[in-house]
């Protein structure tokens, strides 16, 4: 059976017929006007769209918001899709947060839910963690950069698209002091994926500039979090982790002050497959490329 589309007249309009209906609402503003009601027809108007909002917010059901500068009150971050009745305490995280200490760094990294969580347990609302700033004032030397752009960052780069520069100097948010959000909510998702799912997610560190650890050495169905945590370099194979220790401590001894590289390796177990691929923009591969790349 044929069907027809017929336009409904717009303010006494006799044209019913296409999207000529549509056109003749200005000139039926005009004829409505009078002494007491006037109506002002002005030729629509296109401006530039600009775009000045910084990418702060990653994820699409599970969605983590970072915030915070260095050398102020703290660093911060919401997770939102987080399940109801999920349990999860500061404890979880603050075990991830103490693994990204560094040797000799003795600053305070303690957590603090102040939102979504209630008696250890998530209540599906969005999860607001903060980490305080122990020294808001920052280490020596950075006075420099009130006056210049510290080198390797994005201040320059964020001065002219912005503006703004006098709350970046030493850093700002361009620290990698922000990455500590990330672990946090990472070890968050960690815990949820496990528990709800089985799903379960290690790392280790299998290479060191050029000590490279062969992959016949680790089992991974096996392989635990404790094997990893036995050395400093967090290399599952003890042997290996020597030298690794030794590749770094030889650069040391020089005194130089640069990277020699490394490579991690990411366990994920019982993973259904298909379950987070989308294809071809947004499979799981191209997702985790921008996570690694994004850090500051």
């Amino acid at each position: 059976m044929a069907s027809s589309l017929a336009f409904k007249p717009f303010l006494g309009s006799s044209r019913t017929e296409g999207l000529s209906g549509l056109c003749s609402r200005r000139s039926d503003l005009r004829n409505l006007s009078s002494s007491s009601v006037q109506f002002s027809v002005r030729p629509p108007t296109f401006k530039k769209l600009k775009v000045q909002a910084a990418g702060n917010t990653s994820g699409n059901y599970f969605r983590v918001t970072t915030y915070g500068e260095f050398r102020r009150a703290g660093v911060s971050f919401v997770m939102d899709g987080v399940p109801p009745r999920s349990q999860l305490s500061v404890a979880d995280l603050q075990a991830d947060l103490n693994r990204i200490r560094r040797p000799g760094n003795n600053k305070d990294e303690t957590c603090m839910i102040l939102s979504g969580v209630h008696e250890g347990l998530t209540l599906g609302t969005p999860i607001h963690v903060f980490i305080p700033n122990p020294d808001q004032r920052g280490r020596c030397g950075y006075e420099d950069f009130s006056v210049a752009y510290r080198p390797l960052h994005a201040e320059l780069t964020y001065d002219m698209k912005y503006g703004i520069r006098s709350m970046l100097k030493g850093g700002g948010i361009f620290s990698a002091r922000k990455t500590i959000g990330r672990v946090a909510a990472g070890a968050a998702a960690k815990k949820i994926l496990k528990d709800l799912a089985g799903i379960e997610v290690l790392g280790y560190v299998s290479q060191v500039h050029k000590v490279v650890l062969p992959e016949d050495l680790v089992d991974h169905d096996t392989l635990t979090l404790d094997q990893i945590e036995r050395n400093r370099v967090r290399c599952p194979d003890h042997e290996y982790a020597e030298k690794m220790i030794a590749a770094i401590d030889a650069v040391r001894s020089r005194g130089e002050d640069r990277s020699i590289g490394g490579a991690v390796t990411c366990i994920v177990r019982n993973f259904q497959p298909g379950l987070l691929n989308s294809p071809f923009l947004d499979k799981l591969g191209a997702e985790l490329a921008k996570a690694c790349l994004s850090l500051p």
